[in-house]
């Protein structure tokens, strides 16, 4: 078993990923109920002018807009 060594913060435009597992427990539970859970593929579309917050498309199916610090702890699954 590999162990994720890239967040959802990492990914640069048009690339897609798997959650792989989620830390901060709080921030987690937020993310969960949005959808961010492991297993779900997610593609970063894009950002704010100065990055921060970023947008991603979930499971292919909605938007989601994410601060750069909650990405963070979003790691992703290596291919």
């Amino acid at each position: 078993m590999t162990r994720a060594t890239k967040t959802l913060a990492d990914l640069k435009l048009g690339e897609s990923a798997t959650i792989d597992h989620l830390t901060n427990e709080p921030v987690s539970l937020k993310l969960m109920e949005m959808g961010c859970i492991p297993g779900v593929e997610i593609q970063y579309t894009g950002s704010a002018p100065f990055g921060d917050p970023i947008k991603i498309m979930v499971d292919n199916e909605y938007i989601l807009s994410l601060r750069k610090a909650e990405a963070k702890n979003i790691w992703l699954k290596e291919d």
